[in-house]
């Protein structure tokens, strides 16, 4: 029994410093302290958002008395009519919602094809390759727009939504594909040589046993390209100078505030309705974007 006792006291204490420098936290006191922070820091965050949404159904004369108060008196739902057909909102919101899409769906069919040959076949020079892709991805895009303008414009498409297309598609290409290198390197290739011994061509290989397997990595590239050319402004910009019909919410929303600088009602209706649609995308996929970028990282 001495022994054992002796034993015990010999142990050494295992505590760490981040134990005693968290220890308050962990009482009930110091979990509502902590509650009460993060609450209010997230209403600091939050609170801009409900001004806007709410300024949008203000009357311009209810959105200088009331302030700061982001609930209207009396709720103006014409504002969203005027914005949406008198300020054209609607083609924009169309021009957004193709683009981006659009966009998204090749760039994952291209990068992740890129990064399948990338990571299993044998090409000589494949090791440069790659560094000129990790080259070129630290580029500052502003130095590459006037080549880019003269590819756009040597191949027709200035001025049309294909130049903004091709242009986006192009800038999604060198990341994503690192992306899809480093997962697929993950995969075990016993499978792949499994499909080989039952015949299957590379296409197949690649089609119907590696593509299903990188779901977390699609669903990561799909999502984060998809809310890059929702947000984007400088490409849009650029390509569709020419042709206000052709712009996208983020263009519009800027060429609006220029016209409408002092209707500050439908401004905020302007940003409501280029803001709510990837809010909205974003909580009906939040599940899903977790579980990709949680496969993503721990692959």
């Amino acid at each position: 029994m001495a022994v054992l006792n002796r034993a015990a006291k010999a142990q050494p204490d295992t505590k760490t410093p981040d134990d005693f420098l968290f220890a308050p936290l962990l009482s009930g006191v110091g979990k509502t302290m902590l509650h009460v922070l993060l609450l209010s820091v997230g209403a600091v965050y939050v609170f801009p958002f409900l001004w806007m949404v709410g300024s949008a159904f203000k009357t311009n004369n209810e959105f200088f008395t009331l302030g700061l108060n982001p609930f209207p008196a009396t709720l103006q739902v014409d504002n969203f009519r005027k914005a949406w057909e008198g300020a054209n909102f609607s083609r924009y919101f169309f021009n957004t919602v193709f683009i981006s899409v659009t966009v998204t769906l090749i760039v994952l069919l291209l990068t992740s094809m890129a990064g399948y040959a990338l990571a299993r076949l044998r090409m000589p020079g494949k090791r440069y390759l790659l560094i000129a892709i990790g080259v070129l991805f630290f580029l500052p895009a502003g130095y590459t727009i006037i080549p880019v303008i003269e590819i756009v414009r040597g191949l027709g498409l200035m001025n049309t939504i294909w130049a903004v297309i091709v242009t986006s598609v192009a800038g999604g290409m060198l990341f994503n594909t690192f992306l899809f290198v480093g997962y697929m390197r993950s995969i075990p290739p016993e499978l792949e040589e499994a499909a080989v011994i039952d015949g299957a061509s590379l296409w197949q290989r690649y089609w119907l046993v590696v593509l299903p397997l990188s779901r977390p990595m699609i669903a990561t590239v799909g999502l984060f390209t998809f809310m890059s050319n929702w947000n984007a402004f400088f490409g849009p910009l650029v390509f569709t100078l020419g042709k206000p019909e052709l712009r996208t919410l983020a263009v519009g929303m800027y060429a609006f505030q220029g016209q409408n600088s002092r209707d500050w009602v439908l401004m905020c209706m302007g940003a409501t309705i280029s803001i709510l649609p990837i809010i909205l995308v974003y909580v009906v996929l939040q599940r899903f974007f977790i579980e990709a970028f949680a496969g993503a990282v721990k692959n």
